[in-house]
């Protein structure tokens, strides 16, 4: 094993352009690999994170389950649950006077454009809250304050600004108090709203995304912009001292006594724990890393061309250096031995590079965003196995060509 190390070596160096290149060819389909890898790896660990942060045993009373979601086979264009009655308000009201529950928060969701003072910036993400939302929000209040419970009751023309948006709009004035106009819909319904408070939430691949957010009342959502309740959801934040399978039933109960749901109808709502939520980005994000897998794959099949074409291209030129070493008394085996290790050298060197240019770029990724992107020890040995198994596929078929030289006609050779 050392003797064909050396001369693995020794043949790279003395080919250093076309080493090079056969190296790169196998480097760019590792690096990308790695870098995947690294970038999904922490994008679970960023949404993870998140929902912990935010409360792991909070869930979603919605219309419908959405992480199961499938359309109809039956020839209707409508899904399944599209006759399901949406959630009102006092839903939210009767759920959250359950004693296992801390709050439960009736919420709808927009978009609208914000101006003040002449300036417009258009597709904000509006939610329309109960005053407890910042129990579902990590992150403080910069400025200013929350809306009260009695505010949401009265319909309060209020707003609260993500700071990115406050700073969009007012700059370095202080907006607490100034009256800014909402406008939502194709019918351009605008209402003049009091900014109320600025809040910053917690850095995360979420906020990174949507920077410009506000949050109203939802009372004021629906009476004054007209929002829709068709999506509606409810907010759920249990009691830490009573089990969540409890507050699940005590909620599911409820829900269906004032719907008058008899013992045998399903549920015609939904909830939805944070578990459920992960599992779906868990599945999305393999989906897409298998496609990327595949992708990349090819490129080291590109690569694995290289190998044949160097390999093939080697033992031609060392014909003669072979049918020497076979006069003298190398065997077959070790004539293959000597090219399978040249060829495997290359690809797991063209690993090492790929691996070292992925750290890197992840290491820049991990200090320049919110993303915590590092390099799984599985994605190391992955991408070793695969270009070890790509050098030993693609360099035997030299290799055996190699072996089976005649050493009389070898040593002709010129």
């Amino acid at each position: 094993m050392g003797e064909g190390f050396r001369a693995a070596v020794e043949t790279i160096h003395s080919n250093k352009v076309r080493s090079g290149l056969t190296v790169l060819g196998v480097a760019v389909g590792v690096g990308v690999v790695v870098i995947l890898a690294a970038f999904i790896t922490g994008f679970r660990t960023t949404i993870r994170e998140s929902f912990q942060a935010s409360g792991p045993t909070n869930f979603v009373i919605n219309r419908f389950d959405f992480t199961a979601a499938r359309r109809s086979n039956d020839g209707n264009d409508r899904p399944p649950w599209w006759n399901h009655p949406v959630i009102v308000p006092a839903e939210a009201n009767r759920v959250d006077r359950l004693a296992s529950v801390q709050e439960a928060l009736y919420n709808v969701q927009f978009t609208v454009t914000v101006d003040f003072d002449g300036q417009r910036v258009t597709n904000i993400q509006t939610a329309g809250h109960a005053a407890g939302w910042p129990n579902y929000t990590e992150g403080d209040f910069v400025a200013g304050r929350n809306f009260t419970p009695a505010e949401v009751r009265q319909s309060r023309a209020l707003v609260v600004l993500s700071s990115a948006l406050a700073e969009e709009l007012f700059g370095y004035r202080d907006p607490i108090g100034r009256m800014v106009g909402i406008v939502r819909g194709s019918r351009s319904l605008r209402e003049e709203f009091t900014v109320l408070g600025v809040f910053e939430p917690a850095p995360n691949i979420f906020t990174t995304v949507i920077k410009h957010w506000a949050v109203i009342p939802h009372t004021a959502a629906i009476k004054r912009l007209k929002s829709s309740d068709r999506q509606a959801q409810i907010l759920i934040v249990p009691m830490d001292s009573i089990p969540l399978l409890q507050v699940k039933d005590e909620v599911i109960g409820v829900m269906r006594s004032i719907r008058g749901l008899g013992p045998r109808t399903e549920n015609d709502f939904a909830l939805i724990e944070s578990a459920q939520i992960l599992s779906l980005v868990n599945r999305f994000t393999a989906t897409i890393f298998l496609v990327m897998l595949a992708l990349t794959s090819a490129a080291l099949m590109v690569g694995g061309v290289g190998v044949i074409g160097i390999m093939l291209i080697s033992v031609t030129e060392r014909t003669r250096e072979i049918g020497v070493r076979k006069a003298v008394g190398a065997t077959r085996r070790e004539i293959l031995w000597q090219f399978l290790v040249e060829a495997t050298l290359l690809t797991v060197a063209g690993a090492a590079v790929g691996i070292a240019v992925g750290g890197g770029a992840s290491a820049l990724v991990s200090s320049l965003t919110p993303v915590p992107a590092s390099v799984p020890l599985w994605a190391v040995v992955t991408a070793l196995a695969m270009a070890t198994v790509t050098g030993i596929s693609f360099g035997l078929l030299p290799a055996l060509r190699a072996s089976r030289l005649d050493p009389v006609a070898a040593l002709r050779h010129e």
